[in-house]
């Protein structure tokens, strides 16, 4: 039997409750290294949740 990999465990925590949807797995960061080994992590465009100030809520 082999291992998993960590985005195979990842995929399946990621979708296993009883709502879950294969978004819930999507990558919410993109990595980029440069040449000289320096990192770039960034939240992904596609990401559902986004860091910033969220919109006000509106009850109508």
């Amino acid at each position: 039997m082999t291992e998993k990999t960590f985005d195979e465990k990842r995929h399946d925590q990621l979708t296993t409750a009883p709502k879950a949807d294969e978004g819930d797995a999507a990558p919410r960061i993109t990595i980029e290294e440069e040449a000289d080994g320096v990192k770039r992590i960034d939240v992904a465009d596609t990401a559902a949740v986004r860091p910033g100030k969220p919109e006000p809520r509106t009850t109508e």
